[in-house]
């Protein structure tokens, strides 16, 4: 059997990873495609996988989002009417969904996130199989004209794919230059381009900057380290506080970063539930509607949301003072991540399904 992998995020490649080499045991053929985006193709390297591009990504624009969009689909139907997959597989891609409809193939979607309700709009009419964690469940995506009856379920969230196999790897302290014997703090940068955030984050002010002033201010004794997304972001944080934090403008083994610090603070989604589940005191500074799964690690108390950049800053103060009043928050968030299920074995069985279907 032939499958079709679009990968399209960071978050994407490395969900997809596993699944990649599980179809490969399978003696399967794989097909890995992206579009131009410096994350996404770097995360691709760093698990030394092939992949092909195909278009580029559309910025922050919705006419940008358009046309980016309408040539990646002829480009991409080109490439897969050529490679002929029996399956297409892709995190709710909208060029994939398109591609794998007009072409009549199976489209095997994974979504976490139906807050980004465009994307959804979009893709789930098209999908043959839907695949998200449990915490979600299927009448949320009823609105969307979602394949109710065939909605797969799994009890992980999605970062349980690449966590439950992931071992830390010290090299990442060194290659960043970071002391092993300081606390460090991460703050990720929040996805400006999304399409759920357009008007409310701008890629020229990183909402994470006035917490960062904050952390300084107060004189804590730690590192602060900055995940940046885009073009301008690693910039104008350089701009704006030197060499007080190290600006990461490229892809590193993140989850091994986040496995040797101290505190996080995301305005973003995924590293905030990696570092929920690796155990690591959390706060989401999410700018647009909260996740459903950032809502469900609050009701378990693995993830604070605080808005007030000097509130941020207190409570991380606290996280490096105390870490003994956090040592049973980051108990749980390991106990969780154990008891997950992985999430690769339930989209491989439901590949093999999708596989003995066609749609025309």
């Amino acid at each position: 059997m032939k499958v079709w992998i679009e990968v399209l995020t960071p978050k994407q490649a490395l969900f997809f990873e596993p699944l990649y080499h599980a179809l490969k045991r399978e003696g399967y053929e794989a097909l890995i495609t992206t579009r131009v985006y410096r994350e996404a193709e770097q995360t691709l390297k760093l698990k030394k996988l092939r992949f092909s591009v195909v278009g580029s990504h559309g910025g922050g624009t919705a006419f940008g989002k358009l046309t980016a969009s309408a040539e990646r689909i002829t480009k991409l139907a080109n490439l897969i009417q050529n490679w002929k997959p029996n399956v297409a597989v892709s995190f709710s891609s909208v060029e994939a969904s398109r591609v794998a409809f007009g072409l009549g193939i199976p489209h095997v979607a994974a979504n976490d996130s139906p807050h980004s309700w465009m994307v959804a709009r979009l893709t789930i009419p098209l999908t043959t199989f839907l695949c998200c964690p449990w915490i979600i469940g299927r009448s949320v995506w009823r609105e969307f004209g979602g394949p109710l009856r065939r909605v797969i379920l799994y009890r992980a969230l999605d970062p349980a794919a690449w966590l439950k196999r992931h071992r830390p790897n010290h090299n990442v302290l060194s290659q960043l230059k970071l002391k092993k014997d300081q606390p460090i703090v991460v703050l990720r940068t929040e996805e400006a381009f999304a399409s759920y955030l357009m008007g409310k984050a701008s890629d020229k002010e990183p909402v994470v900057g006035p917490i960062i002033d904050w952390l300084l201010r107060r004189g804590l004794d730690c590192q602060v380290v900055v995940s940046t997304r885009y073009g301008m972001q690693a910039p104008v944080i350089r701009k704006r506080f030197g060499e007080k934090v190290t600006v990461v403008d490229r892809i590193v083994d993140a989850t091994s970063l986040l496995s040797y610090s101290s505190a996080f603070v995301g305005s973003g989604g995924t590293m905030t539930v990696e570092a929920a589940l690796l155990g690591i005191p959390s706060i989401s500074c999410f700018p647009g509607p909260k996740p459903l799964y950032i809502q469900y690690l609050e009701r378990l108390g693995l993830v604070e949301t605080i808005r007030s950049p000097r509130e941020i800053s207190t409570r991380v103060r606290r996280m490096l003072t105390e870490p003994e009043a956090f040592e049973g928050q980051s108990m749980r968030g390991k106990q969780l991540l154990a008891k997950m299920e992985d999430p690769v074995a339930k989209i491989l069985s439901t590949i093999n399904l999708a596989g003995k279907q066609r749609i025309r």
